[in-house]
C-alpha cells in the first residue's frame, strides 16, 4: 500500500513540476487569426472605416462648380416689340469661383479624409492591443486554473497518504510499547477496537478522499495517540489538508468566473457570442522586441497615427485659409439670355419674328469683409489649437513609452526570477513529498513549499504574459507589428 501511494505521489509531483511544457506544441498560437477576425468584424473599426469612406466622398462634392441656374419666363400676354411679340424668356447662368478656390477646397477635404484614415489606423491599433491584452489575461487565468487543479490533486494524494497512516499507526504504537511503554488493560481493549476501525478506514483510503467521520476517528484515537508530522494528531493533519483543498477549490471557482468575464470581453472585440470558445496555447513563449528602445522612441513620434491625424488636420486648416482668402475675391458668372419672339403682322422690320440671344457676364462684389476676416481668424485659432493638441499628444506618448518600458524591463526580470524560483520550488516539493511518503513527517513544510511552488508557477505565467503585453504596448505606440498594414482599404 505504501509503495503504491508513494508512486502515486511522485507521479503527481512530476505532473505539476513539468506541467508548463507538457503539451506546448499541440495547440498553435491562435492570436493572429483572432486579430484578423477583429479587423473584419469589430464594430468600432467598421465605424471608423465608414467615417473615412464617407470623408472621401466630400472631395468630389467641393471639387465641383456651383450648379448652373436656369430662369424661364413665359408671357401670358405676349409683349409687343418693334420686331415682333416676345412670348418667353430663358436665362442660363454659370458662376465660377475665383481661380484656385476649388483646388484649395479639394485639398482641405482630401487632408481631412487622410486624418479620418489615421483615426481609423489608431482605432485598429488600439483594438488589436486590447485583443492581445485580453488574450494574455485570459491565458494567465486559464493557466492559474490548471495550476490550482493540479495542486488540488497533489493535496488529495497527500490526503490519501495520510489516511493510510491511520492503518499503519497501530503497528507503530505496538512497537513503541514494546520499547518500554506500558499500556493499561482497558487501553489495550480500546486499542484492539481501534485497530479494527483503522483497518476498515485504511481499506477504503484509495476509494475516498474525505476520511471517516471526525467523531468516530477522534473516539478511536482517545486511547491510542498516534504521532504525526510534528508530534500532533493525524486527524489535525487531515483537517489542515482539507482546509488547503477548500481554499484552492474556492480560488479555482473564482478564477473560472474571471475567465468567463474575460471571454465575454474578448469575444466582444471580435463581435462574437460572449461564451464562444477561445483557443489558447498550453505554453506561452516569451516574445522578443526585435528593436532597440531608442529606435522605438524615434519611430513612435514619426509613425504614430494619432500624431499623423493631427498633422493632417493642421495641413487641412492651411488649405482652408487659402480657400477663405480666395472666397474674398469676386465670383464670375457667364450666362446666356434667349428670348422667343413671334411675328407681328403690323411690323415691317427685318428682324420681325426672329428670336434674340444675349450673352451675359455677372460678378459678385464681396464688400462685406468682416465675415471673411472672422473666418480667417477662426482658422488661425483652430490651427493653434491643433498644434497644442499635437504637443500634448506627443507628451502623452512619451509618458506611455516610459511606462511601457518600465513594465517591459520588470517583466523581463520576473521571467528570469520566477523561472528559477519555480524550478527550485518544484525540486524542493518533490524531495519533501518523497520524505513525507516514507516517514510521514514534515507536513507543515510540505504544505508551505507546495503553496510556494503554486505561487511561483502562477507568477512565472503572469511574468511571460506581462512581458508579451508590454511588447504589444510598445509596438502599439510605434504603430508597428506584423498585424499592422499601412495600406488604405
Amino acid at each position: 500500500m505504501n509503495n503504491k501511494v508513494f508512486t502515486w505521489l511522485i507521479l503527481a509531483a512530476s505532473a505539476i513540476f513539468y506541467f508548463p511544457i507538457g503539451n506546448s506544441q499541440q495547440v498553435s498560437d491562435s492570436l493572429m487569426s483572432y486579430l484578423d477576425i477583429a479587423a473584419q468584424n469589430n464594430p468600432v473599426l467598421l465605424q471608423k472605416l465608414n467615417d473615412y469612406q464617407a470623408a472621401l466622398q466630400k472631395v468630389p462634392q467641393v471639387g465641383s462648380l456651383p450648379d448652373p441656374e436656369l430662369n424661364m419666363g413665359v408671357f401670358l400676354s405676349p409683349m409687343e416689340l418693334v420686331s415682333g411679340n416676345q412670348v418667353a424668356d430663358f436665362r442660363l447662368m454659370q458662376m465660377f469661383p475665383w481661380f484656385g478656390t476649388i483646388r484649395a477646397a479639394k485639398d482641405e477635404m482630401s487632408l481631412m479624409a487622410n486624418a479620418k484614415y489615421e483615426s481609423f489606423r489608431d482605432a485598429k491599433l488600439q483594438v488589436f492591443f486590447e485583443v492581445q491584452s485580453t488574450w494574455y489575461d485570459l491565458y494567465k487565468v486559464r493557466q492559474n486554473i490548471r495550476n490550482s487543479e493540479a495542486n488540488i490533486e497533489i493535496l488529495r494524494t497527500i490526503e490519501r497518504l495520510t489516511l493510510v497512516k491511520f492503518r499503519t499507526a497501530p503497528l507503530g504504537n505496538s512497537t513503541s510499547s514494546s520499547s518500554g511503554n506500558t499500556m493499561p488493560a482497558g487501553a489495550a481493549q480500546t486499542s484492539s477496537g481501534n485497530s479494527k476501525e483503522m483497518n476498515e478506514m485504511g481499506s477504503n483510503a484509495e476509494s475516498t478522499v474525505v476520511p471517516a467521520s471526525p467523531n468516530e476517528t477522534s473516539q478511536s484515537m482517545q486511547g491510542n495517540p498516534m504521532g504525526s508530522s510534528a508530534g500532533g494528531s493525524p486527524l489535525a493533519d487531515l483537517y489542515r489538508i482539507q482546509i488547503e483543498i477548500g481554499e484552492l477549490e474556492n480560488n479555482t471557482a473564482l478564477l473560472k468566473d474571471q475567465q468567463n468575464t474575460l471571454m465575454a470581453r474578448f469575444n466582444s472585440f471580435l463581435n462574437r457570442p460572449a461564451m464562444c470558445p477561445v483557443t489558447l496555447p498550453d505554453t506561452l513563449l516569451a516574445d522578443t522586441l526585435g528593436i532597440s528602445l531608442m529606435a522605438i522612441s524615434d519611430s513612435m513620434l514619426a509613425n504614430n497615427p494619432m500624431l499623423g491625424m493631427l498633422q493632417y488636420e493642421q495641413r487641412s486648416l492651411d488649405s482652408r485659409k487659402k480657400m477663405i482668402t480666395k472666397m474674398g475675391y469676386p465670383m464670375i458668372g457667364l450666362g446666356l439670355n434667349y428670348s422667343v419672339i413671334s411675328k407681328n403682322e403690323m411690323s415691317a422690320s427685318a428682324m420681325n419674328g426672329k428670336d434674340m440671344m444675349m450673352p451675359m457676364i455677372t460678378m459678385t462684389l464681396p464688400v462685406y469683409r468682416k465675415k471673411y476676416k472672422a473666418m480667417q481668424t477662426e482658422t488661425d485659432l483652430l490651427k493653434a489649437a491643433a498644434a497644442q493638441n499635437y504637443t500634448a499628444s506627443a507628451n502623452n506618448l512619451k509618458t506611455e513609452f516610459y511606462q511601457a518600458v518600465g513594465l517591459f524591463k520588470d517583466a523581463e526580470r520576473r521571467v528570469t526570477l520566477y523561472g528559477n524560483q519555480s524550478l527550485l520550488a518544484g525540486k524542493s516539493l518533490a524531495i519533501l513529498m518523497r520524505s513525507f511518503a516514507v516517514s510521514g513527517t514534515g507536513l507543515t513544510e510540505l504544505l508551505r513549499i507546495r503553496q510556494q511552488n503554486l505561487e511561483y508557477d502562477n507568477k512565472q505565467v503572469e511574468a511571460v504574459a506581462d512581458l508579451n503585453g508590454a511588447i504589444a504596448w510598445l509596438k502599439r505606440l510605434m504603430a508597428s507589428g506584423t498585424y499592422n498594414k499601412s495600406e488604405k482599404p
